[in-house]
């Protein structure tokens, strides 16, 4: 019998009931008869939680469900989207080279998937180590102030989001999301993250999902080559017709049409490579800022009341300051830790990550100023990368040394007293002032978050990359095969939304040729 699918919205439970009794929930909603929905006839697509009102707490469901007759669109219900991407045909002209992606982040890999699981056998070539070694390398920069400059918290096989929450939330509508999390899920995250509403995966359950990833891209017939860093691009009447790579000392060539850039934000030097290469950048804002860091059950209390029976609670908060900038809170990380990232000597910055239990027992998130094309002092494209730089640098100093990032109360911050001189001195006076004024906002927001033992640890300086790579509407630069992609080249602002444009890249180029003709 042929079944009808519908969605609806706004199916409440309350603490206690598990989601078993949805189907009962929506029949009652609809008028139907108990029974009527199939306990393997429904989906939960969305899930959050209402606690506007602290004696009352729901969990808040969006409900695909199937039924064997028609229901009257109303308020709340309709028909059910179709979630399905369809199928990426191949087009009609031979591609006789192997495709190179250039990065192992989340847009790298999620393009090369793509790529491998239609038969294109791409190459991938990561600057950092394969996940065993980087982990070490990790652990050694954290624990001993050793830094490896191509295998670390930035760099190496996953990208700079292995060492993060695993936030999956984005603001886009692609149909390719569902495709990522299904992805995800496939090899071994956890199947809550199809519907939470701020999903994650957790940086410790995440390192195994990317190997698991990796795998299944050799299997598929791609390569990965760790330890391995794009030297030169052979460019040739507009056309790239090859790469140059250095693995292990040795210098290699391999010859290529098509090369995808899913180089991320922190690659200061290839951009530096690919600008004196002739491809066309512009400068792009981004921000600077703290981590501030909280008990996470003060964060629990603000938002849950005296409720104990919910997960570590967040927070987003933004506001306009007097001076026209803007301060947000920047990937808020529940019951995680600030964590000290680098990639040369002298240097750091830092960021949050959480595993998978959130269990830390502190909150933490960024708190970020927005930064304008003009405060970069310079009409150089790369003057973006020079201004991160010369913070980066005062952190560094500001710290005394070791890899130790300057922090100070929030009360030191506020009045500018001696304690809270290191961290004031490793930010523009323009970001002092806004995060100054913002932090009383979104303390009336959010209770205690303007508690005077606060703590503020500088400098966070790579939410986002400081240039663009234009590209056109095939997705490739002004030269011909080279596909900018990802947070890095400016298109994408997380693991999600970096992974989709990963994948449109390589649908243009499947679209385009067909694997089945290569040599």
């Amino acid at each position: 019998m042929k079944k009808n699918k519908y969605r609806i919205h706004n199916i409440k439970l309350t603490i206690d009931e598990t989601l078993e009794v949805i189907p009962r929930k929506v029949e009652k909603k609809l008028g139907l008869t108990e029974g009527t929905i199939e306990e393997d006839a429904y989906q939960v697509i969305k899930e959050s939680i209402d606690a506007r009102d602290e004696k009352t707490i729901y969990k808040v469901y969006t409900v695909d469900f199937e039924v064997p007759f028609g229901i009257r669109t109303k308020k709340n219900v309709g028909p059910a989207p179709d979630k399905n991407r369809g199928a990426v045909r191949h087009g009609d002209q031979p591609l006789t080279k192997e495709p190179v992606v250039v990065g192992f982040g989340p847009c790298g890999l999620f393009t090369a998937l793509e790529l491998a699981r239609h038969g294109f056998s791409p190459i991938v070539i990561e600057r950092g180590a394969a996940m065993e070694d980087r982990t070490k390398d990790v652990a050694a920069f954290w624990n001993e102030g050793q830094l490896n400059k191509e295998s670390n918290v930035l760099f190496g096989e996953g990208g700079a989001g292995t060492f993060s929450d695993g936030k999956l939330t984005s603001g886009i509508k692609d149909v390719r999301v569902r495709y990522v999390l299904e992805t995800f899920v496939d090899a071994g995250a956890p199947s809550d993250i199809l519907y939470k509403q701020k999903p994650h995966i957790g940086t410790d359950v995440l390192r195994d999902v990317v190997v698991h990833l990796r795998k299944d891209i050799e299997r598929f017939g791609g390569q990965i080559l760790f330890n391995t860093a794009l030297t030169d691009i052979e460019i040739e009447d507009g056309q790239v017709k090859a790469v140059e790579i250095t693995q292990n000392g040795e210098k290699k060539k391999i010859e290529t049409n098509t090369v995808f850039l899913a180089i991320g934000h922190s690659a200061g030097d290839t951009f530096h490579q690919l600008f004196e290469l002739g491809l066309t950048m512009v400068q792009k804002p981004f921000s600077i800022g703290v981590r501030i860091e909280h008990p996470q059950a003060m964060i629990d209390q603000a938002q849950y009341g005296d409720e104990k029976r919910l997960p570590p609670a967040d927070y987003k908060l933004s506001c306009k300051t007097k001076s026209g900038r803007g301060v947000y809170t920047f990937c808020m990380c529940p019951g995680g830790y600030v964590i000290t990232t680098a990639t040369q000597e002298g240097e750091l910055s830092v960021n949050g990550m959480s595993n998978r239990a959130r269990d830390s027992k502190l909150a933490n998130s960024g708190v970020l100023c927005d930064v304008h094309t003009e405060d970069f002092g310079s009409d150089d494209v790369l003057a973006g990368f020079d201004f991160q730089r010369k913070y980066e640098k005062l952190a560094f100093e500001n710290g005394k040394g070791g890899f130790n990032p300057p922090r100070c109360t929030w009360a030191d911050f506020r009045d500018q007293t001696e304690d809270g001189k290191a961290v004031i001195e490793s930010l523009p006076a323009f970001a002092v002032e806004a995060i100054q004024e913002a932090l009383p906002i979104f303390g009336r927001k959010l209770k205690g978050f303007d508690s005077e033992e606060a703590i503020l640890t500088a400098v966070e300086t790579r939410s986002s990359a400081p240039v663009r790579i234009l590209r056109d509407t095939t997705m490739q630069s002004n030269i011909k095969g080279i596909y900018p992609v990802g947070e890095g080249s400016g298109y994408a602002g997380g693991i999600t939304s970096a992974a989709c444009d990963g994948i449109k890249a390589a649908e243009k180029v499947i679209t385009m040729f067909n694997a089945q003709w290569m040599e």
